[in-house]
C-alpha cells in the first residue's frame, strides 16, 4: 500500500520519510524492497503525473526550515541542483557516492544520479523515418499542421528539462519563438509524458516529445510505436537520471544513508533496467545482465549533454514558462 504522508511524526522509530517523483509503479517496489533487506520503515509521499517534479521541488522549498522530508528522490536533476543552491540537501559520500561516474554526482556529496532515462519522439510505426520525424528531432518544426504532434506542458518534469536544455543551447529568444510558433500551428499540449504516449499509441497523433519509459510502456502493451532519440543540433542526446538526496535537518541520518547507498547499488541500477521502465544503469554493470534494449539505451546516454551547468537556463525558463502558464 502506498502511503501519501500527511504530516512527521517525531518518534525515534518513526519511519524515514522519502518524498518520491518517481513513478510510483517502479519506486513502490524499489523501496519496499529496502524496507524488507533492512527493516527501515519507509512513508513515501508521490508526486502527481501532471506535476512530476516541479511540485515536490516546489514543497521542499516551502519546507526549507522545517523539514518533513529525510530523502528526495527525484526524477530528474535540475530541480534537484535548485535545491543544492539552496542549502536545502545534505553532503553525503558513501559506497553509492563513490560508484557513479563524476558527470552525475555532485562534487560536495549533495546528490548523486542513477538510473537514467532518455528523452525521445515517440512515432507511430511506419513514420519514423520519414523527413518530418528526423527534422523533429532535432527541433525544426516540419509539420504546417502541428495537431498531430504532442508534448506535455513543460512547466513541469522531463519536458521542463527539454526546454531548459533548449534555452540553454539555443538561447530565451529563440526557444521563445519556437514554442510560439507551435502552439499557434497547434501542438496538442497534454498533462505529463504518459499522455502523449497514449496519444500516439491510440493515433490521435503521429508524433510525441516523451521518455524511454513511456515508449516501452506503450511498446510492451503492443501498440504500433517506434522510437528516436531526442537530439541537439550537435548531436547530442538528454539523457535524464534520476537523482538521490538526504534533506538538510533530517533526525534520521544514519537510515537516510542507508537508504541513498542503496539506490545508488547495483542491485538497484539492474533492478530498475530489468524493470518494465528500462532505466538506463549509471554505475557499472555487467553488460551480460542488461536486456537488449537498455544495453542499447547505454549508447545513447553516452552522447547526452551535459545537466550540471543548467541550473540558471532552469531558472529563466520556469520563470517565463510560469507567466505562459499560470497567469
Amino acid at each position: 500500500m502506498v502511503v501519501y504522508l500527511l504530516g512527521r511524526w517525531a518518534t525515534s522509530d518513526s519511519p524515514l520519510i522519502v518524498y518520491c517523483a518517481h513513478d510510483a509503479i517502479h519506486a513502490e517496489k524499489v523501496l519496499r524492497d529496502f524496507e524488507k533487506r533492512t527493516g527501515i520503515r519507509v512513508a513515501i509521499r508521490f508526486d502527481t503525473e501532471a506535476t512530476k517534479s516541479l511540485g515536490l521541488v516546489e514543497l521542499l522549498v516551502r519546507e526549507k526550515d522545517a523539514p518533513r522530508c529525510d530523502v528526495f528522490w527525484n526524477n530528474e536533476l535540475l530541480g534537484t541542483l535548485d535545491l543544492a543552491e539552496r542549502g536545502i540537501l545534505e553532503p553525503y559520500q558513501g559506497a553509492g557516492f563513490a560508484r557513479m561516474p563524476t558527470a552525475f554526482k555532485d562534487s560536495a556529496g549533495r546528490w548523486v544520479g542513477f538510473a537514467a532515462r532518455l528523452r525521445v519522439l515517440i512515432c507511430r510505426d511506419g513514420v519514423a523515418d520519414a523527413e518530418p520525424a528526423v527534422r523533429l528531432n532535432r527541433g525544426v518544426l516540419a509539420l504546417p499542421d502541428a495537431s498531430r504532434m504532442a508534448i506535455a506542458k513543460p512547466l513541469y518534469g522531463t519536458t521542463l528539462t527539454h526546454y531548459s536544455v533548449l534555452w540553454y543551447t539555443w538561447g530565451g529568444a529563440r526557444l521563445q519563438a519556437w514554442h510560439r510558433d507551435w502552439r499557434q500551428r497547434g501542438v496538442r499540449e497534454l498533462n505529463g509524458n504518459a499522455a502523449v504516449k497514449d496519444a500516439v499509441a491510440g493515433g490521435v497523433c503521429d508524433f510525441g516529445f516523451t521518455d524511454t519509459d513511456d515508449f516501452f510502456d506503450a511498446k510492451d502493451a503492443g501498440k504500433p510505436v517506434a522510437m528516436l532519440p531526442v537530439r541537439l543540433e550537435n548531436g547530442a542526446t538528454i539523457c535524464i537520471p534520476n537523482t538521490v538526496a538526504i534533506i538538510h535537518g533530517t533526525k534520521r541520518v544514519a537510515e537516510a544513508r542507508k537508504l541513498v547507498d542503496f539506490l545508488l547499488s547495483e542491485d538497484t541500477e539492474l533492478a530498475l533496467a530489468n524493470s518494465k521502465s528500462r532505466q538506463v544503469p549509471l554505475g557499472p554493470v555487467p553488460a551480460e545482465r542488461l536486456p537488449a534494449e537498455v544495453r542499447e539505451l547505454v549508447e545513447w546516454a553516452k552522447e547526452g549533454v551535459d545537466l550540471t551547468p543548467l541550473g540558471p537556463a532552469r531558472a529563466a525558463c520556469l520563470a517565463w514558462l510560469k507567466a505562459e502558464y499560470l497567469r
